[in-house]
């Protein structure tokens, strides 16, 4: 398992009963995660949580707020700055976990300055900054106008809002037919897509039904001197190994290579252990 280090502004302090203890910056967050399946004790930091996010049981859930006033706030990884806003949905706007794949670009970005990158479901951005702050040239894909208008902020936030990113409300698949039709072509490929989601006009999209006739899709959208294809997962039906293979059928049988894959997870301070957070497939000429 690759786990995040050196995120200071981050910290997973404890987890147990089903919910996570989480420090960022000075908020402290008690939020569900159904990966944690033990009982261990809680120590007093649970108690002074400045909110806690409670499913309910018809779906969907609320926040009880303790002892915080700010909707959102900012906090920082490496250069990178991101605004931190408890939604509706228990997310915050970062998966810190991520960090493992940030560094990863950014080395292999180090070498191949003006690289053109394309992130699909980029959400509010992380890989995006990761990639223009190493240089490159990112197009930035997400279906939710909220999440790139939110993209845009942290740009803004870590000083880059005038590198060369393009920021595209679509779905992704649509997206990617149009750009093989113009004969665009990328040097790396970030694909982090939902379990479940809707389109802009209402396409349902399930992970495990149309990953697959989507990989084999873009695979061709990956120039002639690739760097990576980098395919994250949150599924719990969907192993790293299985992601590995994905990519090995599609993006290797196109432009050979090897693929490889392990989970990503987050340090927990209270245990010493690590907590899986999702699995990252990553594909290398």
């Amino acid at each position: 398992m690759r786990a995040t280090k050196d995120f200071k502004d981050y910290e997973l302090i404890d987890c147990s009963g089903g919910e996570k203890l989480e420090r960022w910056g000075d908020v402290t967050l008690v939020r569900p995660d159904p990966q944690v399946l033990w009982e261990t004790p809680r120590g007093p930091r649970w108690k002074s949580c400045n909110a806690h996010y409670h499913r309910s049981q018809s779906g969907g859930g609320r926040w009880e707020y303790k002892s915080m006033r700010r909707e959102s706030w900012n906090i920082s990884w490496r250069q990178l700055t991101f605004k931190i806003s408890p939604t509706g949905f228990k997310h915050t706007g970062l998966f810190p976990e991520q960090a493992v794949n940030w560094d990863y670009v950014m080395e292999k970005l180090a070498g191949r300055p003006g690289a053109n990158i394309l992130n699909l479901f980029a959400y509010t951005g992380g890989a995006t900054l990761a990639c223009a702050a190493a240089g490159a040239k990112v197009c930035h894909v997400d279906a939710s106008k909220g999440m790139v208008s939110w993209a845009r902020e942290n740009a803004a936030l870590s000083s880059l809002a005038d590198k060369p990113v393009r920021w595209i409300v679509d779905d992704c698949k649509k997206f990617v037919e149009r750009e093989l039709r113009r004969g665009n072509r990328y040097d790396g490929i970030i694909m982090d897509p939902p379990s479940y989601g809707r389109g802009p006009g209402g396409e349902i999209w399930k992970l495990e039904e149309q990953i697959y006739p989507l990989l084999e899709l873009t695979a061709p959208l990956l120039s002639d001197a690739p760097l990576f294809f980098i395919l994250n997962s949150y599924t719990t039906g969907l192993s790293a190994s299985v992601m590995q293979y994905l990519l090995g059928v599609t993006v290797g049988r196109l432009h050979g290579g090897r693929a490889a894959a392990d989970e990503i997870g987050l340090p927990v301070s209270e245990t010493g252990l690590v907590l899986p957070c999702g699995s990252t497939a990553i594909w290398e000429p």
